[in-house]
């Protein structure tokens, strides 16, 4: 049984990965747990048409739009757009009837790369962008609005790495070593998937610099998140892959007998949080009290403490920086004041100057009016 699933297409992309160009539809699709983005043509949305009636045996709710036999879509915003509508409306028709038999069919699932049932929602999710990613993430990145839905899906790849580490250092902390292979296992995936998803960004981002479909400040402030992300994500792929070492290494023990705590070595425990041994990870874990980070989680406490005098001095700096700026701007604000001054001067000055002429004016008329007279 499908999830239910809040659907929409919000945009559309012209690709020209063939030698003909066609439309991709966005679809957006919004589950309890996490959104992603399947992209179609149209002519998947006929086959997926003709699936549902013969599978079901009665067409869908609502009508699937029109083909277009005299004129193209990619020639026509306003086909697009209008096609675009009623596609959205032939998918919402499905998602929101109250008979379920077209979304319980097969087609339906693997139009939208939906799970066969709830308990693999997560996980065929997930497939579903893998795959979208490998094969037309790309083309789907070089949407702006696609690409921050996009992002977010990468973002909530790495948030579900960040969870399984702290599973696992949770079960290592138990003694148990199966819990956290299990964990180490899950988070190594979602890091896969985010650094897919993180190849499409950087190629989505490329393809919109090339056709100009973005301002230089947005494509720079954009490269700044795949950059941040990537620093992230390289930083949990080595703690992920540091447990994979210290298990070829036999680092997981059985923890009887005052053993180490969780079964692992002091020093592999040690290597796995970015330190030496005890003195140099000083006790700290992942989430208390305060989480790691990637700067902090290979330093030790006086490293730590050095890194803090630094990013107080960066801080510093940048508050200069700004008071600078600040400076700036109130020197402009004088400027600006002495020319609406020297501005109301000269308007005075021309208020002065019509008045005169005004009185001329009219000792020139009643002369005038004297004289004939």
């Amino acid at each position: 049984m499908a999830p239910p699933a809040e659907i929409s297409i919000p945009s559309t992309i012209l690709s020209n990965a063939e030698s003909k160009p066609f439309t991709l539809y966005n679809i957006t699709l919004r589950l309890p747990l996490r959104s992603f983005v399947v992209q179609k043509r149209y002519s998947d949305f006929a086959a997926l048409h003709a699936l549902l009636s013969s599978s079901v045996g009665v067409p869908p709710p609502a009508p699937l739009p029109a083909k277009s036999w005299f004129k193209s879509t990619v020639s026509s915003p306003e086909m697009t757009e209008d096609r675009r509508r009623g596609l959205e409306a032939y998918l919402r028709a499905i998602a929101e009837s109250p008979d379920r038999r077209w979304r319980d069919t097969h087609a339906w699932r693997a139009f939208l790369n939906l799970p066969s049932s709830s308990t693999t929602n997560s996980a065929a999710s997930a497939h579903g962008l893998v795959a979208a990613a490998g094969s037309g993430a790309t083309i789907g990145a070089a949407d702006p609005t696609t690409w921050l839905d996009m992002h977010r899906e990468m973002k909530s790849c790495l948030h579900e790495a960040r969870l399984a580490l702290g599973r696992r250092d949770a079960a290592q902390e138990a003694g148990s070593a199966a819990g956290a292979a299990e964990a180490g296992a899950a988070a190594k995936k979602a890091l896969v998937r985010g650094g897919t998803l993180l190849a499409a960004l950087a190629d989505g981002l490329r393809s919109m610099q090339e056709a100009g479909r973005l301002g230089e400040g947005e494509l720079r402030r954009r490269r700044d998140l795949v950059a941040a992300a990537r620093v992230d994500r390289d930083g949990l792929d080595k703690l992920s892959s540091s447990l994979a070492s210290s298990h070829g290494g036999g680092g997981l023990r059985g923890g009887a007998g005052g053993g180490p705590v969780g079964g692992i070595g002091g020093g592999d425990r040690a290597t796995l949080l970015g330190g030496g041994g005890a003195s140099r990870t000083g006790g700290r874990v992942l989430g208390a009290p305060a989480p790691e980070t990637v700067r902090t989680r290979e330093l030790d406490n006086d490293g730590v403490l050095q890194l803090q005098k630094v990013q107080m001095a960066e801080q510093d700096q940048a508050v200069e920086q700004l008071g600078a700026i600040v400076r700036r701007q109130k020197e402009m604000g004088y400027m600006i004041r002495d020319e609406v001054d020297a501005q109301i001067e000269m308007l005075g000055r021309m208020d002065e100057d019509a008045d005169r002429l005004g009185g001329k004016l009219r000792a020139a008329k009643n002369r005038v009016k004297n004289l004939q007279g």
